[in-house]
Order: C-alpha cells, then structure tokens, then sequence
C-alpha cells in the first residue's frame, strides 16, 4: 500500500499575494475573465523553501522571464528584486520557518479573446508549508511505466512551464489507473524525454545520462543543480537522445524537480535499479544549497 502524507492542520490560515496585496487563501480574487483561467495564458514556477528561504531563485526568474519572452509578455512591468521581496514577506506571514513550497504565477491580464487587447499583467504568490526542511530520498523507491497515448512536441514551450498542463494531468491519470508512481513521457519521435512533473537520469559505470533540452524536455532547475553537482564528483554526464534500450542498460534511475529534490526508481516494468550513486549526488545536493 502505498504511504500517503497527510499534512497536519496548520494554526493559521494561510494568506496569498496578488498584485503586492495580501489576501486570505480562500478568498475570492479573480473573475471568470481572468485569462490564466480561460486560455491557460500563463506560466509558472514551484520553488522550494528551506530553513525559511527560497532556494535558486534566480535561476527561477531566469527561467521565468524566458517564458515571459516566449509568451510574448512584456516583462517591465515586473521587476524580480520586487518579487522576491513579496516572496520572502509571504514566507515570513505565513509563518514558515523551515521547509515550505511556493508557487509564482504570471498570467496576461488585459482583455480580449485570443488575441490580448493589452499588454498588462498579474501575479499570484502562494506559499505553504512542506513536510521535509532538506531533500529526503524517498525511503520506498518509485515503480514507473511508459505512457504512450500522447507524445510531448519538441519546441521552445516545452522547456517552460505554462499553466496549460493537459498531457500532465492525462499522463498522472493514466499513472492513477496503473497503479504507478510516476511515467515516462516520450517525445514526437518516441524518445524518452522525462516524468509527468520532473527530468529523468540514468546512470551507469560512473557515466550519467539525461535528455538534451533539444528532446523537449523541461529546463529544470533541478536538473541544473545536478548537471553541475555531477561534474564536481566527476561523473562523466552526457546531455542527448535517451531511448527505451537504455532503461534496461542503466543500473540506477533517479527523477529530479524543484520541491521533492531527487527522487529513486526501483523498477520499470521486469528491470530493478540501485540508489548507491543516487544517494552520493543527494548528500552532496544538500551541503550545496545555497540558504
């Protein structure tokens, strides 16, 4: 039976920033017209707290202005000292004191249908306490498959993170009815790209693979982090095409995202993997964050 967290009811009730004003999280702030809502026209990022402080902000705003880039959103209006200010006063009213999660949405907020009539934008700050203050390994390792019915298109959206999330909740159904704990998404020429919410390694006679960014996988910022961490241990990493031969080659599988850190594989499908180099990468995760 699988081991489902269940947070313990906090004392306060939670508040939200919306525009630089604090709200309660239940209260109502958006309307139907809200474009985040009806076109999905937005993005985001989910970003880990720990001892009370974000971790990797700017590596975050990067990638969020990128997006805003591709979105054609004008990001002038937006200044990131700012946010990070409002980020950080979040943490703080809501009383977080050691691991917590935050989520940063940007979404267009003119009119129009399609086509935005203006150029003006929104942004939603959440943050709510977590269960871990550092990374934890998780104890059980994860049973994960290959899902088949969509294949992720390989283009410059697929490298950020838009709250049109579709495929995502159609691959966790799929996971649901399978009884897995996660699954490979394959790209448009059916090579493995990454898991419903993180990047994927493989590893393997002190070598690490991964998906290139060109393969449509998403830039995390995790990935970042263990890209550099393995260079540093002298892990031979190779950054290209990933195929299902090589799920069966590789002797550990790890996924990797911005909340849970790096997390184990244990089986797909008939294959068993080991977690020794796995938990190495983790320690040395830990002693690097930079809070």
């Amino acid at each position: 039976m699988k081991k489902i967290y269940k947070p313990n009811k906090l004392s306060s009730p939670l508040h939200i920033n919306y525009n630089g004003f604090l709200y309660l999280e239940e209260e109502k702030v958006f309307s139907v017209n809200n474009r985040a809502f009806k076109y999905g026209d937005a993005l985001f990022e989910s970003i880990r707290v720990i001892n009370g402080k974000p971790c990797y902000l700017e590596d975050h705003f990067i990638r969020l202005k990128k997006g805003m880039t591709v979105l054609k959103m004008r990001s002038a209006n937006i200044s990131f000292n700012d946010l990070k200010n409002q980020i950080e006063k979040l943490i703080e009213k809501n009383h977080i004191r050691r691991g917590g999660r935050v989520r940063l949405t940007v979404f267009r907020s003119g009119d129009g249908l399609y086509t935005p009539e203006d150029e003006g934008k929104s942004y939603v700050i959440e943050a709510r306490p977590y269960m871990d203050n550092d990374y934890v390994l998780n104890e059980n390792g994860l049973n994960i498959d290959v899902y088949n019915d969509l294949k992720r298109p390989r283009n410059i959206l697929s490298q950020i993170k838009t709250t049109n999330n579709i495929p995502h909740v159609l691959t966790g159904i799929y996971k649901k009815e399978n009884d897995l704990d996660d699954c490979i998404v394959l790209n448009d020429q059916g090579r493995i790209v990454e898991a419903i919410s993180s990047n994927i390694f493989l590893y393997k006679n002190n070598n690490l693979y991964t998906p290139s960014l060109d393969e449509g996988c998403m830039d995390g910022i995790m990935r970042k982090q263990v890209l550099r961490i393995a260079k540093e241990m002298n892990i031979n990493v190779f950054e290209g095409m990933l195929n299902g031969s090589m799920l069966l080659q590789a002797d550990e599988m790890f996924l990797t995202n911005a909340i849970k850190g790096i997390q184990w594989v244990v089986s797909y499908r008939q294959k068993r993997y080991f977690s020794k180099a796995t938990k190495e990468v983790l320690s040395h995760l830990n002693q690097s964050v930079p809070v």
